[in-house]
Formats: C-alpha cells, structure tokens, sequence
C-alpha cells in the first residue's frame, strides 16, 4: 500500500521549495501525494499562491485559513495557534503515514507540533540552517519534533546531528529550489515586459538591464520595518536603474514595509519601477538569473542564487549567519552603504556557480528517502 504523504504548505516561497519534491511524490508508484496549502499561500494580498498550484497540476486536498490581520508579534503568535487547532482537525481527516514541513517561518510551527502530538512522523525540509533572526527558533524547535531531516548542505546535517539528532535519521538531500532553478533556466522563454505579471506602477522592459528587490520585515525589529524599507527605497531610485520590486510576506513588521513602500511612492515619482505580488516560480527564477543583481534580505539571494552565479546584495540582519556563497556583499541600512553595494555588484557581474545548496536532484531524493526510510516515531538522540 502507498504510503501517504501529507505536505503542508504555507506561504508562497515554501511552494518554491519543495515544488520539484511535489512532482516527485505525486509521480512515484510506493507514495500518494496530500497537499495542504495554508496560511499566506491563500491570501491575495501575499501573492496567493493556489492558483499557480493548480496550474502546475497539483490537487489541493485542504485549505486552511489561519492568518489573523494586523501583522505583529501578537497575530503571529496567535495565527500560529490558530492553525495548530485548524491541522490537528486537516491532519484526523487525512490520517496520513508522515507530514512534511517546511523550512522555517511561524507557521511551519503550528504544523509540527500537531503531527507530533498526534504521533504522525514528522519530516523536516531545510533544518540545520543558521541565519541568526528569531527563524532560527523556529527551525531548530522543528528540528526536535521532526523524526526525519532533509537538509540542503553537509554543514546543515552537522549542525542537526550536533543537536543531538540520530545520524541515519539525516539525509542530505540538497533544496529543492535550486531543482526548480535547474529547470528553469534550461527552459526558454519569458515574458520581457512587466506587464505581464500583473502588479502596480512603471511598466518596465525586463530584456535588457534591470534588478530585483525582495525585502521582508524582520520580525525582532519589527517596529523599524519602516524606516528600513525608506533606506532602500532612497537607495534604488538614485540608481534610476529598471527595478522589478516584490511586496513583502506576512511577518511581523509587514505593514510597516508595506506603508513604507506606498507612501515613497506616492510622495516620489518612481519611473523605473514595477510592484508586484507574486509570479510563478519557474518565471521567477528566469528573472532572476537575467537581473543584474539581487537586492534586499530574502533567501533567495543567498539560496537560490548563489547555484545562479547572480550578484546579491544583502541588507541587515534578516540573513545575517546563513551559509552563502561568493555572490552575496553584504551591507547595513542605510541608503549610501546598500547604492554603493548595488554599484559594486553590477560592476562585477555574475560568478561561478556554487553548489553550496544543491546539485538540482532533491526533490527525487526526497520522494525516495520517503517511499523507503522506516517512519518511526521513536526519537534515536545520540546524547
């Protein structure tokens, strides 16, 4: 009998990473595929992500509301307690044989506290990692609910095993990002004008020189959300360069970085840039191994884009300790510091590949380990 597998996913980039491991489940003959999609990946405001699910083929088995408005320390505590009672309900129903969670936001956490106690191996996508935000919390706490971990590096699978998880109990796998970013750019084809991915403002030709920015909220320094963004904001339009610029996710601090962007805008004419909530991953990734650089705090730039070669510029603490490879600079808030960075980063162009995250076969690694590992729920810690 196939084993059922039970994926939650719960904010659009968590789609791009395990989007190739969805392929894999749902194709492989020993497992049967459950998608549950929640959280931000359903509202519209964050770049709804049901659609693009749909189209890639995928049937969604549940859907679970659970953000509560107001994006504070206070709605994410009690959105992630929402969704604990909401998927203990999701997770009865389907009754299935492991729950697979992803990577590291709040969200994730509601997920593996209810398939731990409701006695459902759990298995944990990108633990192990270190970015030195309150994600670090999250992801190390999943770490010691989960019973299987796939992780995207050696150094990741150290750091699980040095927490005192049992070594045959990890398995690098790679990320399944750097998968989609493999097929991606294999694959010709893209729209070069950003009309066609929907948003606001300058509509900008995206064939020749522009830069992407994704900058988040930090959920310990919320209350600068804000003026963080302004930084940036300043920084790009000095550049006056083609900018494709996406809105921020559901953190702590997110109207902040929302209410920053519009009002700029409003007070600012900003004739190179384009808004926009969200594209489908393939098409993002094309973008993004075209831009010129990188700009802001997402893992992407980091992640994904160090297998790219594509330059990134960091800003702040967001991913202050994460693993990176040689196309980061890194650089604080403050709009002189991230225009001269930028400034640097198209000087120098794009950079070897690096492999730090991937070889571009972890989804398939993770439908096997899936299909073949016994899914105890025995903990086998090794202090």
């Amino acid at each position: 009998m196939a084993r059922k597998i039970c994926v939650v996913v719960t904010a659009r980039p968590s789609y791009a990473r395990i989007r190739t491991a969805l392929d894999a489940i749902k194709a492989h003959p020993d497992l049967e595929l459950q998608l549950v999609v929640a959280a931000s990946a359903l509202l519209d405001r964050y770049g709804s992500a049901v659609e693009v699910i749909a189209r890639d083929g995928f049937h969604i088995d549940r859907q679970v509301y659970m953000i509560v408005e107001g994006e504070n320390l206070v709605t994410s505590a009690k959105s992630a307690g929402i969704g604990l009672m909401e998927l203990a309900t999701v997770l009865d129903g389907l009754k299935p044989d492991a729950v697979v969670t992803i990577a590291d936001r709040f969200e994730t956490m509601a997920t593996a506290v209810a398939a731990a106690y409701m006695n459902i191996p759990l298995a944990h996508v990108q633990g192990g990692e270190v970015t030195g935000s309150i994600d670090d919390k999250v992801r190390h706490a999943i770490t010691k609910l989960a019973d299987l971990h796939l992780v995207a590096s050696h150094k990741a699978a150290e750091r699980v095993i040095r927490m005192g998880e049992a070594p045959e109990r990890v398995f690098v796998t790679g990320c399944p990002s750097i998968d989609l970013a493999k097929q991606a750019i294999e694959a010709p084809g893209i729209e070069h004008n950003s009309a066609a991915f929907g948003g606001v403002g300058a509509h900008i030709d995206l064939g020749g020189d522009f830069l992407i920015v994704l900058q988040h909220p930090v959920t310990t320094e919320y209350l600068d959300s804000r003026r963080n963004v302004e930084e940036t904001l300043h920084a790009v339009a000095g550049l006056g360069m083609p900018t494709l610029w996406f809105w921020p996710n559901v953190d702590a601090g997110s109207d902040g970085t929302s209410e920053g962007i519009r009002a700029f805008r409003e007070r600012r004419q900003l004739p190179h840039v384009h808004f926009v909530k969200n594209i489908p991953p393939e098409d993002f990734i094309r973008l993004a191994h075209r831009a010129r650089c990188v700009v802001g705090n997402s893992s992407v730039a980091i992640r994904e884009c160090s297998w790219l070669g594509v330059p990134a510029v960091n800003i702040g603490t967001r991913q202050l300790c994460r693993d990176r490879g040689a196309n980061v600079v890194d650089t604080s808030y403050d709009r002189t510091a991230i225009a001269e960075a930028i400034q640097v980063q198209l000087a120098r162009g794009h950079v070897a590949s690096d492999p730090l995250y991937g070889d571009g076969a972890a989804g398939q690694r993770i439908a096997d380990i899936l299909a073949t590992t016994p899914l105890s729920i025995e903990k086998r810690l090794t202090y």
